[in-house]
């Protein structure tokens, strides 16, 4: 909403530098803050809030699935909703008001407003909790999901965190109670963020240090989107999260 200047500048850093070091050396001319131009944008009414926050997703998005969600929000996917459903509202007041105004017989005024406007209220209501039930996984898109890796000591957990993550990410070694504090690892599964999260072995110990990481270990499972709890020879399969069997090249029967 304000007039604009827009310099397209050629050759390496030190031309850009040096441009804005004589630009900003001019009275009243600074750098814009991160979010300036958005801000005043916002208050120019050329974007709404939720545009705004569309924008600021755009502006963090790391995955496909994100810039894809974050596009839709900015481009005024949520506004227009919003804006189809207060038309609808204000018709349902309007046909109210119209009834009351030009009704012959005010007595059945309300009978017919109740089953016209219940109607389209339900419409709308439905179509709201839709929205709402549907946030939970719009959310999981934008902030990424959380995937707790569980188990007993030395069954691989770490070993599967490194081959998911594709690099050595947490430390691998056949001493039991190696990994002690929950190890987040950032990875994009086909265009979805997720992080990964290595957890201390889950065992009988009197280890107070070997105890709280536990805690945390179970803590962090409870909260997460998806538990991939490992198990060895002779363990038994847990009742939540997914289950993988590993170590099979070491079994009597391989799985």
């Amino acid at each position: 909403g304000e007039d604009l200047v827009e310099l397209h500048l050629h050759g390496g850093p030190a031309v850009v530098s040096d441009v804005l070091d004589t630009l900003t050396r001019q009275p009243g001319v600074r750098l814009a803050e991160a979010g300036e131009f958005t801000r005043r944008a916002f208050a120019n009414n050329r974007l709404d809030l939720a545009q705004v926050e569309g924008l600021a997703d755009l502006v963090a998005a790391e995955t496909s699935s994100q810039r894809q969600q974050a596009l839709a929000l900015a481009g005024g996917s949520l506004s227009q909703l919003a804006d189809a459903w207060r038309s609808r509202i204000i018709a349902t007041l309007a046909e109210a008001e119209a009834a009351l105004d030009f009704a012959e017989d005010e007595a059945d005024v309300a009978a017919r407003l109740s089953v016209s406007s219940s109607m389209a209220l339900s419409r709308l209501v439905s179509e709201i909790e839709e929205l709402l039930a549907d946030s939970g996984r719009a959310s999981r898109i934008r902030d990424g999901l959380a995937i707790v890796v569980t188990g007993p000591p030395n069954v691989g957990k770490s070993s599967l965190v490194n081959a998911l993550a594709m690099r050595d990410a947490a430390i691998v070694t056949p001493i039991a109670g190696t990994t002690r504090d929950p190890i987040e690892v950032p990875i994009d599964l086909g265009g979805v963020a997720a992080t990964l999260i290595d957890t201390a072995g889950i065992r009988d110990s009197d280890d107070p240090v070997e105890q709280e990481g536990m805690r945390r270990a179970l803590a962090r499972a409870a909260g997460a989107d998806l538990v991939l709890a490992l198990i060895g020879e002779g363990d038994d399969a847990p009742s939540t999260g997914w289950t993988i069997a590993n170590k099979s090249d070491i079994r009597d029967e391989p799985h």
